[in-house]
């Protein structure tokens, strides 16, 4: 048994929250069936996230948005039955969580129905007051910050968030809000380097990078991005099946990457 998990071996929102206080990089990536479930597991993955970019990778959508919360529960009932030791994070997908009852209907299927243990959801401060009722309901939240893929048509595209003074500093105050309001780990997306090391260094919980540079408190990457599977991978992403040759050595590989803080390197940071 690690100091990291609890007594039956199971990885913990307790145990991200005591990676970070030691300084522990938290190794997470996104699953979609029992047979990777199994697979991320096996290689020391602490977090595997059933994530609503099934819409773009198992589905073949150009968005996110067509994905309900009825394909969020099966494929989420699949990886949990692949998944014992990592933490198991579920998407909220678009239009889940448009009010705080929502949210919680919504979040309570995910957790009794395909036993997720954590809730991520995108949002800013328009999203307080749903955490916080989440959050009274015993229900863990990933926050996601940065480029929401939800919000796509909104921002313009795929775009890289928090450049300017402007939104950076509101990004910092939206983390520090949803931390408040109860936010056991915020995600940060396409962030550039300096900022996500000031915002991972003025908040209590971990912070999870994805395109956010090396000094995130973990890191988390799209299975298929990882593998080499996605014909225009983004360029925070490395293709760890190049170098291994088989995918249970890849996502070995990624682990241990992410623990020696050798991933992501210069090539995957936006500075």
């Amino acid at each position: 048994m690690s100091v990291y998990t609890t007594p039956s071996g199971e990885i913990s929102v307790a145990s991200l929250h005591r990676m970070k206080r030691d300084g522990r990089p938290i190794a997470a990536m996104t699953a979609y069936d029992a047979s990777f479930g199994r697979l991320l597991d096996d290689a020391g993955m602490d977090v595997v996230l059933v994530g609503d970019s099934l819409g773009m990778v198992i589905q073949g959508r150009d968005t996110t948005l067509p994905v309900t919360i009825d394909d969020m529960i099966y494929h989420a009932k699949a990886v949990r039955r692949g998944v014992r030791r990592a933490l198991l994070m579920v998407d909220m997908p678009f239009m889940s969580f448009a009010t705080p009852e929502d949210a919680l209907a919504n979040a309570g299927r995910l957790m009794k129905e395909a036993g997720a243990q954590m809730v991520k959801l995108e949002g800013g401060a328009a999203q307080v007051a749903t955490v916080r009722r989440l959050n009274e309901c015993g229900i863990p939240v990933c926050a996601h910050l940065g480029l929401k893929p939800q919000s796509v048509h909104k921002i313009g595209g795929y775009r890289v968030q928090g450049r300017d003074e402007s939104s950076a500093r509101a990004m910092l105050e939206d983390a520090l809000a949803l931390e408040a309001a109860g936010a056991d780990v915020v995600l940060l997306e396409c962030v550039p380097r300096a900022l996500a090391r000031e915002i991972g260094s003025n908040l209590g919980v971990p912070v999870i990078g994805i395109g956010s540079g090396g000094d995130c408190d973990g890191q988390i990457l799209v299975l298929h991005d990882a593998i080499g599977v996605t014909p225009r991978p983004p360029r925070f992403a490395r293709d760890f099946l190049a170098a291994t040759g088989g995918i249970a050595e890849a996502m070995e590989s990624y682990v241990e990457a992410v623990r020696e803080r050798r991933f992501p390197g210069v090539e995957q940071t936006i500075e």
